[in-house]
């Protein structure tokens, strides 16, 4: 039997509770995005998008990938894909 690690669980749907991060996360599981994307898309200033990204990363749920001066992101947390797709459906 697996043994679960509540711990990561826990801190994983920590990350995703805010409105915000869940979306970009959404979206980013959907289509691997830049942070210019990103911030076009939930429409907020760069430097709130960029706290948001922090805190993703920090969690272990996205990495970061720099492509010339661009940073662009994607989901690597598979609890967190599998509760982006439970949620959405």
């Amino acid at each position: 039997m697996n043994q679960v690690d509540y711990d990561r669980i826990s801190e994983t749907l920590k990350a995703l509770a805010h409105p915000v991060r869940f979306r970009i996360t959404a979206g980013i599981l959907k289509n691997e995005c830049c942070v210019g994307e990103i911030q076009n898309s939930v429409r907020l200033p760069q430097s709130t998008v960029s706290q948001h990204l922090g805190k993703l990363k920090s969690a272990g749920i996205i990495k970061e990938r720099k492509d010339g001066t661009r940073r662009c992101y994607r989901v690597i947390d598979k609890q967190a894909k599998h509760i982006i797709r439970a949620i959405e459906g």
